[in-house]
């Protein structure tokens, strides 16, 4: 079953991507998924997969960020190449504080054959104004092999700037 997110956004898809029930393509925990389906290599399309969850310990960001490996390791090999802390000029309207930007190979399989896979994340901390020991964490992250990153980084990079809390907008996720 589709997860949901525990605070909503609205976004806009770039041409070229088309949304997709997240239980149909295999992302049961994830709210949100976008495909590129204009660029299928090795019986794998590019998406966009858009979770979250509330948090009220202590972690920063980056250790959030962190979990995600060990958690992805579970399917094959996984080398984080880059880590960084972007700012609220990447996106503006979301969020006061900075977020956490990784790249990922993961080495996996798909329908039994291996395929190594890339992976841009992104998370960002939404504090509860009411309660601000709790806090809203959203992931987006692209999927896509080596050979279609250069065909949709751009369109991710142009996807995370239209990120907003919920507005008037194409796409909304909750």
């Amino acid at each position: 079953m589709a997860a949901t997110l525990p605070v909503k956004i609205s976004f806009s898809l770039p041409d070229g991507w088309q949304a997709a029930p997240p239980d149909e393509v295999g992302a049961p925990n994830v709210a949100f998924v976008a495909l590129h389906t204009g660029s299928v290599d090795d019986g794998f399309t590019a998406n966009i997969a858009i979770s979250g969850e509330m948090r009220n310990d202590g972690a920063t960001i980056s250790q959030i960020a962190d979990e995600s490996v060990p958690r992805l390791e579970q399917g094959g090999p996984v080398r984080v190449l880059k880590k960084t802390e972007i700012g609220t000029p990447d996106l503006p309207g979301l969020t006061d504080s900075p977020g956490i930007a990784q790249d990922l190979v993961l080495s996996t399989t798909l329908r039994g054959e291996p395929i190594e896979l890339c992976q841009s994340q992104v998370y960002l901390g939404m504090e509860d104004v009411r309660n601000p020991a709790q806090r809203a964490v959203i992931e987006i992250v692209l999927t896509a092999t080596q050979y279609q990153l250069g065909q949709v980084i751009e369109d991710y990079k142009e996807f995370l700037r239209t990120v907003r809390p919920a507005g008037d907008s194409a796409g909304e996720a909750d």
